[in-house]
């Protein structure tokens, strides 16, 4: 379990005395690290009993190209580069960012997998 409540440290070291302690609202869950693969999803129940899809793993993004206007279901072939972690290009993640290989060409990932449960992405020129 994560907890993404505020720090006990302050910017120059020194330390936060809390009042409260780590409240339910706080917790955070493990990152899905959407794979490519045959289509696996989870629906997440969250605060307020709100839905979230995460994609645990994902075959086909939805590929728009800015330059015709045209969007197309395009198969992932591979993630070609992540300025997030480039451990995540050898482990071939999918997360916002990221660029991967299509059917269409090199595509941006502009959606969140993990959040969102789809993959969507712009083709670069």
């Amino acid at each position: 379990m994560q907890w993404q409540g505020r720090s006990v440290r302050k910017p120059s070291g020194g330390r936060y005395h809390t009042s409260q302690g780590k409240k339910r609202t706080e917790i955070g869950r493990a990152p899905a690290e959407t794979h490519i693969g045959e289509e696996r999803r989870r629906v997440v129940r969250t605060y307020g009993g709100n839905q979230k899809v995460r994609a645990l793993r994902l075959e086909y993004a939805t590929v728009s190209n800015p330059a015709t206007g045209e969007t197309r279901k395009a198969k992932i072939e591979t993630v070609e580069a992540n300025s997030a972690n480039p451990n995540y290009v050898r482990r071939n993640l999918l997360t916002r960012g990221a660029i991967i290989k299509t059917e269409m060409g090199r595509a941006r990932i502009v959606s969140r997998p993990s959040q969102d449960g789809v993959v969507n992405a712009v083709l670069l020129a």
